[in-house]
C-alpha cells in the first residue's frame, strides 16, 4: 500500500511538471539572472516587484550596469471616477483606476515602454469614513500586488 502511494505521488508530480505547472509566484525568469530596478525612492510597487524578483532568484543590483537589464518604474497613480450618487448628491460609488507605466531596457537595446490600468469599484459611505479609508488602503495594496504580478508575468514572456 505504501509503495502504491509513493508511485502515485511520483506519477502525479511528473505529470504536473511535464505540463508546465508552476506554483503561484514561481515564474521562469532564468533569462534575467540579474537586474537593476530604477524607481522613486520609497515606491511600494518597486518594493513588491523587487521581492517577487528575489523570490524568483533574480539578483538585484545596487547600480545600473550596461550588461544587465534595467526595469524602470516610471509612474504609478490612482484615479477615482464617480459611478453613482446618493439622493442627496454625495458620491455613493467610485471606480478606482490604478495606472502603471514602466520601461524595460535590455543590454545594448532601446527602452521598451509598457503601461496598463487596473480597475476596482469602491462603495463610499460618509457615515463610516474611517472604515472606508482603511478599506481604500487595503484595495490600493491589492492593486499594487496585482500590478507587481502583472509586471513579472510580462517579464516571464520576454525572451
Amino acid at each position: 500500500m505504501l509503495r502504491a502511494s509513493v508511485w502515485l505521488a511520483l506519477l502525479s508530480s511528473l505529470l504536473l511538471s511535464s505540463c508546465g505547472f508552476h506554483l503561484r509566484g514561481d515564474l521562469p525568469l532564468s533569462h534575467f539572472p540579474a537586474m537593476y530596478i530604477q524607481s522613486e525612492r520609497h515606491s511600494e510597487l518597486a518594493a513588491l516587484v523587487a521581492a517577487r524578483l528575489k523570490h524568483n532568484k533574480v539578483q538585484l543590483l545596487d547600480s545600473y550596469q550596461q550588461t544587465t537589464p534595467m526595469l524602470q518604474l516610471i509612474d504609478d497613480s490612482l484615479e477615482r471616477r464617480n459611478l453613482t450618487l446618493f439622493p442627496n448628491g454625495q458620491v455613493a460609488e467610485y471606480e478606482l483606476i490604478y495606472k502603471v507605466r514602466y520601461a524595460l531596457t535590455m543590454p545594448d537595446g532601446e527602452p521598451q515602454q509598457y503601461q496598463f490600468e487596473l480597475f476596482r469599484d469602491y462603495q463610499d459611505d460618509p457615515n463610516r469614513a474611517l472604515a472606508k479609508a482603511k478599506e481604500l488602503d487595503l484595495m490600493l495594496g491589492e492593486l499594487r500586488q496585482q500590478a507587481a504580478n502583472r509586471i513579472l508575468r510580462q517579464l516571464a514572456r520576454l525572451h
